[in-house]
């Protein structure tokens, strides 16, 4: 295994990324317009740029994704991509007739600098863009940002592009999920559902990649949220958007050009973040909170404390996104377990003073990186072990290099099958997390036990 020659020795590094705990920027564009119903996301750049993309989000989620490319060849490379966008938007509204093409960037494209307004405009003027259909478009060069920066910039776009207000207020709530899976989104449609509120939450991949097998293949899957309902969300009474990183600025952008006032709250994952969320969802909206809700929280506590003996005092190593993994160490201290060294490939100093403060009462050194890699996190765990990792399909090497039991979590996961149809945000969600977690502490007790040890009620 290579991860065996990592050192314990840490050397400050500026200008080398080993083992990169992130993907790239327009794989999130990619997914957050794959939430738009009859969408086409288009890569425009390079075709291996575009299958990179398209290949990670399926194998992932286990499902075909959609997309096109403007296939750049060496002369347009050179010379600038506009004739090859040109012809895609013209092919792609005659042959497969979707209501949106979401463009988004490649490093190739952003470094010719292609001024994607202006094409379209062009494309408009020479009526290649049929009455009715829509484009819209935002930036994403890998050298910046992460796949996080890239849903952001996308979600942002769909108001840019498609939001309108007419001065009139609908008692609706407007609810960004961030970037998670699509029964994250599905569970998050559910709660509102329960409380009997209105909800319009962009993007929703939702029935997109977690759709039924019905045998019979959709170019368009039922699921997404509808141009429709995208225009209607400048008149919703307030916002809600779930990860300040992936979700706050297409809230603010809403905020901005139609007045719709917002909340930036942190991705329900555990007791306390669900609580806010259905708090807020209750007090905006102004409905009382069903006792189907209050039930699941009763359960999700009960399973809580049951559990609680086991979790108690282990360290935690933790890799993944920034919204993700500031809910995910409050949930873990809650239980009292203790995140000890936390990576995010994606860049935004805040996250390490949120991490900070939530961790302020740790009894153990807490190790916090943005922009960070796992090569240092391997590190990090070389000189302080940890009982339990939580992260991505990549992190497994260094469960397998360290010896140390290991919950899949977050994006990408290559290696497991059906994550996109079961939900860790929400109550119900907690108690599938907890259950994930306390399966991978007793199966390693199971096999670490002598035969004197080993009990059938542990």
């Amino acid at each position: 295994m290579l991860l065996r020659h990592t050192t314990d020795k840490i050397v400050e590094r500026h200008a080398l990324t080993v083992n990169p705990a992130k993907t790239c920027q327009p794989i999130g564009a990619m997914y957050a317009s794959l939430g738009i119903r009859g969408c086409i996301p288009h890569s425009h750049g390079s075709q291996g740029c575009y299958a990179y993309h398209r290949s990670t989000l399926t194998r992932h989620y286990k499902e075909p994704v959609i997309a096109a490319t403007s296939s750049f060849t060496e002369g347009s490379s050179v010379f600038g991509g506009q004739a090859n966008l040109i012809q895609a938007i013209d092919n792609l509204f005659t042959i497969y007739s979707p209501e949106v093409i979401a463009v988004h960037t490649t490093c190739l494209s952003e470094t010719i600098g292609d001024d994607i307004p202006q094409i379209v405009k062009k494309a408009e003027a020479e009526g290649k863009i049929p009455k009715g259909k829509y484009i819209i478009h935002t930036n994403t060069p890998s050298y910046v940002g992460s796949h996080v920066t890239g849903f952001s910039n996308m979600t942002k776009s769909m108001v840019d592009y498609l939001s309108q207000g007419n001065g009139h207020k609908e008692k609706c709530i407007n609810i960004i999920p961030g970037f998670v899976e699509p029964s994250d989104m599905e569970e998050i449609k559910r709660i509102t559902s329960e409380l009997g509120i209105k909800s319009i939450v962009f993007p929703d991949t939702s029935n997109v990649l977690n759709g039924p097998m019905t045998g019979k293949y959709k170019m368009f899957p039922k699921g997404g949220v509808t141009v429709e309902d995208l225009k209607k969300t400048g008149c919703s009474i307030g916002t809600l958007a779930l990860g300040r990183l992936a979700s706050g600025a297409a809230a603010r952008a809403l905020d901005t050009k139609c007045k719709v006032p917002c909340e930036l709250l942190d991705l329900p994952i555990g007791l306390e973040a669900t609580d806010t969320f259905i708090d807020t969802l209750r007090q905006v909206a102004g409905v009382h909170v069903p006792d189907s809700i209050n039930i699941e929280r009763g359960q999700l506590l009960d399973i809580i404390c049951d559990m609680h003996q086991y979790f108690y005092g282990k360290k935690v190593g933790l890799v993944g996104d920034p919204d993700q993994l500031i809910s995910l160490s409050k949930f873990l201290i809650s239980i009292d377990m203790w995140p000890v060294h936390i990576v995010t490939g994606t860049p935004g100093k805040k996250f390490e003073k949120r991490i900070r403060e939530i961790t302020k009462d740790s009894p153990y050194k807490v190790n916090v990186k943005q922009s960070g890699d796992m090569f240092l996190f391997h590190q990090w765990i070389k000189n302080e072990p940890v009982d339990l990792l939580i992260g991505n399909t990549y992190v497994k090497y260094i469960a397998r290099d360290e010896d140390i039991p290991f919950v899949r979590f977050g994006f990408p996961i290559l290696d497991r099958v059906g994550h996109s149809f079961f939900p860790t945000v929400g109550y119900r969600g907690g108690m599938r997390l907890l259950e994930k977690i306390l399966d991978a502490l007793l199966d390693r007790k199971d096999r670490d036990s002598s035969e004197t040890e080993f009990e059938l009620v542990m």
